[in-house]
């Protein structure tokens, strides 16, 4: 397949998820984040998970007709239980509430419970931040990540994003795995015949490895960054999971091997600054621009242009997509490819 635009390739999802039953509006906003996602280059947190959700809508394990409901709340925090609908319809509900509340009383904190796979978290943190919010998402997954010193996985590779508004610009925007690498990216090496580093696995010996056909079985990722990576896998576990009372750790299920009519109760949080009310937009934006002016200038290694900003490289990707339209990598055609199998949606 040559490039598709990303409003055809976000129809051909919609479609899809119309077929499992999705409302048209719960369907265009989780095709919206997917291809967006691919847009950016993102393409393990893309459209390449529709198999695996396709599945789970399917089976029954994500409801496809779910509203997610808030169980209880106050002035500037809520906790939300998604009903098992798909994690993009649990999250967008989520970050909007966080920044309904945060409006109204300059921060909020929004658990969200019981929900499918999120997908990118950085997502939903970069909506709130075009709205002039500062944003963060955890989320929970079921253990694939070793402890430093373990010989087996003690925690998910729990995602951290942050967003930040940026006048007249994109976000800055940081969406990363507290594995040393995304699962995802284990698999796509796999699926394509590349080496695995070392630094990506840790062996049941407790060592690292690089033999990726131990994974996920027989291997662990390795944390980011040791015990830093470990410490922030086990922060996103807190807000995601303990705080607002949901599944935690190994009660979290995988929405890849699970039967396909389990939940797999994934788990996730949205903490919103209204930059407005704290700083002054005005005077945030200012002392902002002094500071990205004072990284993009920093002299470089003879080797390297201008300093990028988190998340610029992901920009100029989805501007570019917005013009040429997206190549999708083989892999994730051919997870579309099994995606229009399930729903007998064609995407040629």
């Amino acid at each position: 397949m040559s490039a598709i635009s990303m409003a055809d390739l976000q129809q051909r999802v919609m479609a899809m998820l119309l077929s499992c039953g999705m409302s048209g509006t719960h369907a265009e906003s989780t095709a919206e984040a997917l291809v967006t996602t691919d847009a950016m280059g993102v393409f393990t947190h893309g459209t390449k998970l529709l198999p695996g959700y396709i599945k789970k809508l399917q089976g029954g394990g994500y409801q496809a007709t779910a509203e997610p409901r808030i169980e209880r709340e106050g002035p500037a925090w809520a906790i939300i239980d998604s009903q098992s609908s798909l994690g993009q319809v649990g999250s967008l509900f989520a970050i909007r509430q966080a920044m309904q509340k945060a409006r109204q009383f300059g921060i909020a904190y929004v658990g969200l419970r019981n929900t499918g796979h999120i997908g990118a978290a950085g997502y939903f943190a970069a909506l709130a931040a075009r709205e002039g919010f500062i944003a963060m998402v955890t989320g929970n997954d079921i253990p694939s990540v070793a402890a430093p010193g373990s010989r087996k996985a003690v925690l998910g590779s729990n995602p951290l994003a942050y967003a930040i508004p940026v006048a007249g610009g994109d976000p800055i925007l940081l969406d990363i795995a507290t594995a040393a690498v995304a699962g995802g990216k284990v698999y796509a090496a796999i699926q394509r015949g590349d080496p695995i580093p070392s630094t990506w696995l840790i062996g049941p010996d407790g060592q690292p490895t690089s033999d990726g056909r131990l994974y996920p079985q027989n291997a662990s990722l390795a944390p980011m960054a040791g015990h830093k990576g470990y410490g922030f896998g086990l922060w996103c576990e807190i807000l995601s999971a303990i705080l607002p009372g949901g599944a935690m750790t190994w009660q979290v299920g995988s929405w890849i091997f699970d039967e396909p009519g389990l939940p797999s109760r994934h788990n996730a949080s949205f903490t919103v600054i209204d930059v407005a009310a704290i700083s002054g937009a005005t005077e945030f934006d200012q002392r902002l621009k002094v500071l990205i002016d004072e990284i993009h200038s920093a002299p470089t290694a003879e080797d390297t242009g201008r300093l990028l900003l988190p998340g610029e490289r992901e920009w100029n990707h989805h501007r570019r997509a917005l013009v040429e339209g997206i190549n999708l990598p083989n892999d994730v055609l051919e997870q579309l490819r099994r995606a229009a199998d399930l729903t007998g949606v064609q995407i040629n």
